[in-house]
């Protein structure tokens, strides 16, 4: 990473496979990773942690990923947070779906790793160069 801060990331998905998959990746990007099992627990983690970004899945246990990420919008605290929507629906489904929720950007099941990888430094730069403010 070219930044000398360790951005947080939290990942929500209640499949166990994708969390570990993803934690992988950007671990090996030298972000710090924190997981969640599903929508609560993310929601609880989120307020607690103040990641810097959130990667939610959309079918959870609980809430789902557009039930986090309306909450998440309705406080000034997480309204700002950038959020990539994981989601197992057809790419054009999805993607509608996650910006009709004010998702930051969308990635479809199953998917590429690298393109995973690009999309958080996008969004991370993009927050960065917009001066929001990182906790």
């Amino acid at each position: 990473m070219s930044s000398e801060r360790q951005f947080k990331i939290l990942v929500a998905d209640d499949e166990v496979s994708i969390t570990e998959l993803v934690k992988a990746n950007l671990e090996r990007e030298g972000y710090e990773v924190i997981v969640a099992g599903d929508g609560s627990e993310a929601l609880r983690r989120i307020h607690s942690e103040h990641p810097d970004l959130v990667i939610l899945d959309v079918l959870m246990p609980h809430l789902d990923g557009y039930e986090v990420l309306e909450a998440m919008r309705a406080h000034p605290e997480t309204a700002n947070i950038p959020v990539i929507m994981l989601t197992a629906f057809p790419s054009d489904i999805g993607a509608i779906a996650a910006f009709e929720h004010e998702a930051d950007s969308y990635l479809h099941k199953p998917f590429d790793p690298e393109v995973l990888i690009a999309l958080v430094k996008r969004l991370l730069s993009e927050r960065n160069a917009s001066g929001s403010q990182f906790d």
